[in-house]
């Protein structure tokens, strides 16, 4: 059961770095949580009010504390564990939807410092930004992905000026992709793939059929810049995430059944930051903003999986910050291997080589390089062999040189 501890003026609740399941609320008192800027390094100092939650993120997502939660008065502090949270919070709507969107805005806010340092962080018209990736998928043959993103352009913006360049490469993209049907589903076979077990056992009553849909191998079921009115659970097979940059298409993830995609945008009413294309025959469940408060008052544990989504992506994007604000290249790239062996632990942690599933665009990706940039640096490594390079992934001769590189000469952040 959750208890009232009592903190003297001066006592450190946690420090960064410590990991732990407890989720706090303060009752009395003065509490402050001190962390560091990821780019500038600077100290962030944070006061909690009294009756808010703190330390949820990193309990929740099993993550290693961002900050350290100092006392500066005697104080009252309520501390439980995350199953305790989970059951005297899961039926309080409005508090989990608080948590949403505050983490939603935190995600949003680590999203746009990584593009700033990018550099596409420049303010683009919806229509612009939905024609540049339907121009995109033509420019790489995927004529199917074109169609589909022109009319969603013609449907979400009928009276743009752009709707005669859009109806001409629509035209275009279907005689195209007419030409090439019969070859590309050959080459293509629509694959379902195996439904996830335990988060989808609870969408598979009778209920949830109502908000299922159907996408065919290639269809873009939401588009970069198009206005977000709705979020997807996987039922089974998989979906690609890809972003415009500068014209050209860019694979970010894949996504399998059991996971939740678009619900950033449906808490913050912001366009879409990602386009999410079919890979194989999909089969989602659609929510929209209408029934979306519904829904999670009638089923709690949705709002708890989406809450703990947004904790396991807030890490997950500022662990990216941390690597793409090294200056040095060597360690940048060398703290892209460190970052895969946080998220594939080994049981034997005497064995310091390391098997990646990483490829050179994989690891220029990452560390926010060109391909040429990051394959000079990655012959580096070869050349002194910590490295080596094979077609669909690389080997780590020891994984602790590249800490030490990580460590030694990530100091120098960039401006």
């Amino acid at each position: 059961m959750p208890k009232a501890v009592k903190y003297t003026k001066g006592s450190i609740i946690y420090f960064s770095g410590d990991k732990d399941d407890r989720v706090f609320i303060l009752q009395s008192g003065i509490v402050i949580l001190t962390t560091h800027d990821i780019e500038s390094n600077s100290q962030i100092t944070e006061q909690v009010k009294t009756g808010e939650f703190f330390g949820v993120k990193s309990a929740l997502g099993h993550f290693p504390r961002e900050e350290t939660a100092t006392v500066l008065t005697d104080s009252i502090v309520i501390t439980m564990n995350v199953a305790e949270f989970e059951t005297l919070f899961s039926s309080k709507k409005d508090v989990i939807i608080k948590m949403l969107r505050v983490f939603s805005h935190q995600l949003r806010m680590v999203h746009k410092k990584i593009e700033s340092i990018l550099h596409n962080s420049e303010e683009i018209n919806q229509a612009s930004g939905m024609l540049s990736v339907a121009k995109s998928f033509y420019n790489d043959e995927q004529y199917r992905s074109c169609c589909d993103v022109c009319i969603k352009l013609l449907t979400r913006f009928p009276n743009s000026e752009l709707k005669e360049t859009v109806a001409k490469l629509y035209a275009d993209a279907k005689l195209r992709y007419d030409k090439t049907t019969a070859r590309k589903h050959r080459t293509l076979p629509a694959q379902n793939a195996a439904p996830a077990k335990g988060a989808l056992k609870q969408f598979s009553l009778p209920a949830f059929e109502r908000f299922a849909k159907m996408f065919e191998p290639d269809q873009v079921i939401i588009s970069e810049f198009e206005p977000g009115d709705c979020f997807y659970l996987i039922q089974s097979g998989e979906v690609q995430l890809v972003k415009c940059v500068n014209g050209a298409k860019k694979n970010l993830d894949i996504l399998k059944p059991g996971e939740f995609f678009g619900e950033m945008a449906i808490l913050d009413n912001s366009p879409r930051s990602a386009t999410c294309v079919a890979i194989n025959q999909v089969e989602l469940l659609e929510f929209n903003k209408e029934n979306f408060q519904s829904l999670i008052a009638g089923n709690p544990q949705i709002a708890l999986i989406l809450l703990k989504l947004f904790c396991k992506r807030i890490y997950d994007q500022k662990r990216r910050l941390n690597i793409l604000v090294i200056s040095d290249l060597q360690a940048r790239i060398a703290d892209v291997f460190v970052m895969y062996d946080e998220m594939n632990p080994v049981q034997n942690i005497e064995d310091r080589s390391r098997k990646f599933n990483l490829t050179i665009a994989s690891v220029a990706h990452w560390a926010g390089l060109t391909p040429e940039v990051a394959r000079e640096e990655i012959n580096k490594f070869i050349e002194k062999r910590k490295l080596e390079v094979f077609e669909n992934y690389m080997i780590v001769s020891n994984i602790t040189d590249m800490k030490r590189i990580v460590d030694t000469k990530s100091v120098q952040k960039t401006n």
